[in-house]
Order: C-alpha cells, then structure tokens, then sequence
C-alpha cells in the first residue's frame, strides 16, 4: 500500500481553502443564482428563464450583442497590436550586443504595475480636447488637423480604450517572449549560423517555431483577460460606457446589471445570468485552445 504523504496536503490544503472560498464558491453560488428570480421578494425557481430573456427580449439581447461585439473587438486590438509588438520588443532587446537593455526592458515594463484607475484617469486628462496635452503634442510635429475628440466619438472611443490597454500591458507578453527567446540552446543557434541563417531568417526559421507555445499560451492569456476586462472601460468612461454604450463590453453590462447604476435598479438573477454567458464563453475558448490549437502544437514538436 503506498504511504500517503500528510505533508503535502498539509502545504497544499492553506492555497486550496482560499482559492475555494475566493473563486470556486463564488462560482457556483453565481451558476445558482442565474436560475432564480426574485417574485413578491421571495426567491423562486425559474431554471433558464433569466437566460431566455438574455438572449430572447430584445432589451437584453440588443443590450448584450453590443457588449459581446465590442469585447471580441477588443480582444482583436490586443491580438493584432499589442501581441505582435510584444514579440517584436522581446525579439529585439534579446539581442546580445544591444546596449541598455535592462533599462528598456524596465521601462516598457513599469506600466504594466499601474493601477487602472490612475491609467484610465490619466489617459482621459491627456486625450481631452480641452484641457489634454495631445493636441499640443501632435500641432508641435504638424499634425493637429488629425486630433479628434476620440473618447467622445462612437467609432474611436472602444479601439482608443483598446490602444491604451496595449500601451499598458504590453510589457507582459513581451517579458514571456523574451524569456522563452532566452531558454532557446544556443547550438541550435550556432547551428543555424553554419548553414547561413542569421539576423531576421534566423528568427522566422529557428526561432518563430521553438516559441510557438509560448505564444499559444499569451494567446489564450489574452482572450481570458480581455473577456473579463472591467476597470479600464470603468475608470475612463464610467458604469454607461459611454458615448451611447459604444465602449460597453461584458464586465460593464455585467455590473450595471448586478448592482444597478442611477436610475437602473440591480438584479443580482440577471447580473448571474451574464456572468455565467461570460463564463460559458470564456470555458468555450479555452477548450477550443486545449483540445485544438494545442494538441496541433506538440504534433508539430514531435
């Protein structure tokens, strides 16, 4: 019979009664509310009612489609730009010979610790048509004519918010990168030296495909993050997402609808309903990278 091993469920038991009291609890306690309402004040049994308005009268659904489209656009921005510059930094500052490094590293790094309240706030103040220092930035190099009251318009406000959480975050995946760049041996390099593959060939042919995981993972990492954003939408434009709900994604539907804002009373039934679509569609994605991209990926390494 083998020896059970006290110790390390005694390590592993203080993590798993905090993760359990903090997320799994939390989790099935919104999956059960979604299948309650409240009628006359008393919680009654509805099963998927709440989720056939959701998705069945058109005040909610219309509602909900919009912030649901705005979140894949979102997510977009993040995978076409903020990725892609990402493993171009990484690629770059992993270059042996380039001098300050560690200090580029850093700074493009430091956003990545700012709290989303003073980033949203700051980047409202600069942006601002009136009182913001982007205009006089773009006049000083010729270009004011381009300036727009972007925050304010309906087809610039959601990509500008977008653009801004790049500008944030994109230290994260360019670190990942740059370790996974790190972790390559170098006598694949020296290798692909002998046959005359150097500077960008080296990277496309030897590189590119040895870090390919590790993008797999920033990936799904993104489409996580940005399907549960909130903060900066919330912090810069308010719980209206605003102009005319045209930033408004999931996690700003999901919290007017839970707790109410201004004339809007809150509906924790509804508000569960939301949260568990969210969950459905962030689990959806999820596998979809397990079982699909994933399972292609170590094919492609054996």
């Amino acid at each position: 019979m083998p020896r059970i091993r006290w110790h390390i469920l005694v390590f592993l038991a203080p993590a798993v009664l905090v993760y359990t009291a903090v997320m799994i609890f939390p989790l099935f306690n919104t999956l059960r509310l979604a299948l309650y309402d409240e009628i006359g004040q008393v919680r009654v049994f509805v099963g998927l009612a709440n989720f056939e308005t959701l998705f069945g009268d058109p005040l909610w659904a219309d509602a909900f489609w919009n912030a649901l489209g705005n979140n894949f656009w979102f997510f977009c921005v993040h995978m076409l730009v903020q990725n892609p510059i990402g493993i171009l930094l990484a690629a770059i500052l992993s270059q042996p010979r380039l001098r300050f490094a560690a200090l580029y590293r850093t700074a493009i790094f430091v956003p990545t610790i700012l709290s989303f309240v003073i980033v949203g706030f700051a980047w409202k103040l600069i942006l601002s048509p009136i009182w913001g220092i982007a205009p006089g930035m773009l006049d000083a190099v010729g270009l004011k004519s381009l300036f727009a009251p972007w925050l304010g318009q309906d087809g610039t406000a959601l990509t500008t918010l977008a653009l801004v959480s790049v500008w944030q975050f994109v230290g994260i995946p360019m670190m990942l990168i740059y370790a996974a760049l790190l972790s390559i041996p170098e006598e694949i390099l020296e290798a692909g030296e002998i046959d005359g593959i150097t500077g960008i060939a080296a990277f496309w042919k030897i590189k590119l495909p040895l870090i390919l995981p590790s993008i797999g993972i920033i990936s799904i990492l993104t489409f996580v993050g940005n399907f549960n954003a909130f903060d900066l939408i919330y912090a810069a434009q308010g719980a209206l997402a605003g102009p005319d709900f045209a930033t408004d994604i999931l996690g700003t539907f999901m919290y007017r609808t839970f707790f109410g804002f201004q004339l809007q009373l809150g509906d924790p039934h509804m508000g569960s309903a939301i949260a568990t679509a969210m969950f459905g569609i962030i689990l959806l994605g999820v596998c979809i990278y397990l079982f699909g991209i994933q399972t292609r990926m170590r094919r492609y390494q054996l």
